[in-house]
């Protein structure tokens, strides 16, 4: 596992064997990073890092100089092992043991950039919970995205703040943005328009 950019670009990460995860393939983070690059300056963003796993993506974000980085995950040994690499980096990351749902329903912050990659084979209710507890508890900032990684199988373009989605082999992304009044133009971009 390497890191694709920014400021430990091309550095190498090896988790051990025995974590229960699916990190996130080069070829997807790229894509990813490639999107949110068009979207935003990274330079202390606030990013919250869901079903964290190996801190692939947390890293990502470090690297790029955002901070703070909370990472949740409900295995103690993704939890230690993303302590011990934010440590060695010196990224503004904490590591918090938990259980995604529980998490979402008690935080009390909110985030620019909230990514989550849960088991593939999760149901489908659940993807659709996470989304939920985010927008019931203004979990993402106004301008903020949200981003879930999941299979082909797993549908979440109906939901509620639904942007859009990219497919990359068997994963796809789906971005959700709180949706702003349209009416928002002034009379000046009216004239422009004429």
């Amino acid at each position: 596992m390497r890191i694709i950019s920014g400021k430990y670009k091309g550095r190498r990460i090896s988790p051990p064997k025995n974590l229960p995860v699916r990190p996130t393939t080069d070829m997807c983070k790229e894509a990813l990073f490639n999107i949110l690059n068009n979207n935003f300056n990274f330079s202390g963003l606030k990013i919250l890092d869901l079903f964290a796993g190996t801190g692939s993506i947390s890293y990502e974000f470090g690297s790029r100089g955002c901070t703070p980085i909370t990472s949740v995950d409900g295995d103690m040994g993704c939890v230690m092992f993303i302590k011990k690499t934010a440590n060695e980096f010196d990224f503004d990351i904490t590591a918090v043991k938990s259980d995604v749902f529980k998490y979402l329903e008690k935080s009390k912050a909110s985030f620019d950039i909230i990514f989550a990659d849960p088991p593939y084979g999760m149901e489908q209710k659940e993807f659709e919970k996470i989304i939920e507890l985010v927008f019931e508890n203004n979990i993402l900032e106004d301008d903020g995205m949200m981003i879930i990684e999941h299979s082909k199988y797993t549908k979440l373009d109906h939901m509620e703040n639904f942007s859009f989605e990219k497919a990359y082999g068997g994963s796809v992304f789906t971005f959700f943005e709180l949706e702003h009044d349209e009416e928002e133009t002034t009379d000046e971009d009216d004239e422009f328009e004429s």
